[in-house]
Parts: structure tokens; C-alpha cells; sequence
């Protein structure tokens, strides 16, 4: 994934919580960088691709997706 700047956080895609930024860096596949504000409500998006997916597709793969609410 792209170098990520400015305002964001990022989340586990295995357990939905927040992670340490260090931790999301080291574990880039299974981490997705959330930037602040924006975003869908209700979707769903990959952690290894950080593009929105279909819900099939997170139920498919549920350690590598995160559910955005």
C-alpha cells in the first residue's frame, strides 16, 4: 500500500479493534489505515487493498475485511 499521510487511525481487520500506528505498519495485511472522516456507512473495505468491497466478498474473506460503520 501507498505511504500514508495525514489524519487517520488504523484498525485490525481480524479483531475490528485500534491498533498502534507501529502495529499497522508491521502488519500491513491484516491492518487497514482509516483516515479520518469520510468513508461509507455500512460497507465494508479489504485490508490488504484498502478498496471497498461487496458484502459477499467480507464474508467470504472476514480475517482480511473490515466491516465501516
Amino acid at each position: 500500500m501507498a505511504k500514508k499521510s495525514g489524519g487517520g487511525h488504523y484498525r485490525s481487520a481480524i479483531s475490528g479493534r485500534y491498533v498502534t500506528s507501529g502495529h499497522g505498519k508491521r502488519s500491513p495485511d491484516t491492518t487497514v489505515f482509516e483516515k479520518t472522516g469520510g468513508g461509507s456507512t455500512g460497507s465494508a473495505r479489504s485490508a490488504k487493498t484498502g478498496r471497498f468491497v461487496t458484502g459477499a466478498a467480507s464474508k467470504r474473506n472476514p480475517k482480511t475485511t473490515v466491516r465501516e460503520s
